[in-house]
């Protein structure tokens, strides 16, 4: 069987092409955002953060090169009126001060939850901080989330990121060359593709941490919106959030999504479904249906059923994390002028399995030497009247 390394390659081909072009950090105020780049020029660590605003049909995003962030992503409603449908602040300073380290970011370099920061890889075993209870989570406190990346390449709609990781940071072996790139098209997409090389073996598993409301931030609960994950099973986890074995069938469980339903529907099970309460509530991977491995794919649509905005999201990775603001508490207050309360967010991470290194039933994240990890998630916008 391929890996999925040589599948992703095939996969893709040229479809991933980044822009040369220099960059253009805007100062000005778009349409959509009171944002302004100033309040994101910052130094931090000997390294330069700024804001770049993006735009193509008729979608605008703000993307801070401090943990390459997406602040904000602007979308039109059923009437035509825009809004801001991603969780962020007004600048660098509210990301630094935020309970919550993860909004928007770019995550690696290895995504999700490893068991108490600890895999083996060519009979080496390997130490990671843990920096969630017990488990290493989102590559730890120094992760991608948590330092500057370079900008490669900036135009009108697109901006490409690189960012070196040294052999030994956060624990993980080998020099890990990352560039990554956010593209919006004509067709009222951002689209999110992920290139890696290494110079020793490694787990390598990235995604992006955007906290969605389609509503717009500070709107209140995403309980009513409508979710659906094209997902015959999920991965059912123990009371620190590690895969217990393998996948389990959703259907006649709280999980299972295939119909659409309103993300509230089930939550009133949270102390008798034990799933729910390990949660508590939804913070689940899903295996995403797929005829081919690494194909692109479709895996989850959401409907926000006042505004009728509609988000769909196809990737060419395996999974998918549901995650449903279950420890948002009102200690942010975001760049809306609101406190991020609880379940007034979700995330929908695409990705490889949770614990993968530790798990040989799990698609493998192991990049080598001389290998290109290449994936691209893509985020699409559209409004149901």
């Amino acid at each position: 069987m391929m890996n999925r390394i040589t599948l992703f390659s095939m996969v893709l081909g040229a479809a991933i092409a980044f822009s040369s072009c220099s960059p253009k950090p805007q100062s000005k105020t778009e349409n959509c955002f009171t944002l302004k780049a100033e309040d994101f020029q910052k130094t931090i660590d000997g390294k330069t953060t700024n804001l770049y605003f993006l735009k193509n049909g008729n979608i605008q995003a703000a993307i801070t090169n401090y943990g390459g962030r997406i602040v904000g992503l602007c979308t039109p409603d059923k009437n035509g009126k825009m809004g801001d449908v991603v969780l962020g602040f007004s600048s660098i300073d509210g990301y630094l001060k935020a309970k919550e380290v993860f909004y928007g970011a770019l995550i690696g370099r290895v995504g999700n939850r490893i068991a108490k920061g600890k895999f083996t890889l060519d009979g080496q075993e390997y130490t990671l901080p843990c920096n969630n209870g017990v488990n290493h989570l989102h590559g730890g406190l120094g992760g991608f989330h948590n330092v500057i990346w370079d900008v490669k390449a900036a135009t009108d709609s697109s901006i490409v990121l690189t960012y070196l990781s040294k052999d030994g940071e956060m624990g993980y072996p080998g020099n890990l060359n990352v560039e990554v790139q956010y593209l919006l098209d004509s067709k009222n997409e951002i689209v999110m593709s992920y290139k890696a090389t290494t110079d020793k073996s490694t787990p390598v598993n990235l995604t992006n941490h955007a906290f969605w409301n389609l509503a717009g931030e500070g709107s209140g609960t995403t309980n009513d919106q409508i979710l659906t994950i094209n997902a015959d099973a999920y991965t059912p986890v123990d009371s620190t959030l590690i895969p217990l074995a393998g996948n389990e069938p959703v259907e006649g469980t709280p999980f299972d999504f295939r119909v659409g339903k309103a993300i509230g529907t089930d939550l009133g099970q949270v102390e008798t479904n034990i799933q729910l309460k390990h949660g508590p509530g939804y913070d689940h991977n899903f295996a995403l249906n797929k005829t081919v491995a690494g194909e692109m794919s479709f895996a989850a649509t959401v409907v926000e059923p006042v505004s009728g905005r509609k988000m769909e999201i196809f990737t060419l990775e395996p999974a998918l994390q549901f995650y449903g603001g279950n420890f948002m508490d009102g200690s942010d207050t975001g760049k809306s002028g609101k406190a991020f309360k609880y379940r007034e967010a979700f995330a929908l991470e695409t990705q490889h399995f949770p614990d993968s290194p530790n798990n040989t039933n799990f698609p493998s994240i192991i990049l080598k030497p001389g290998e290109t990890y290449q994936t691209q998630s893509i985020y699409r916008f559209s409004v149901v009247k």
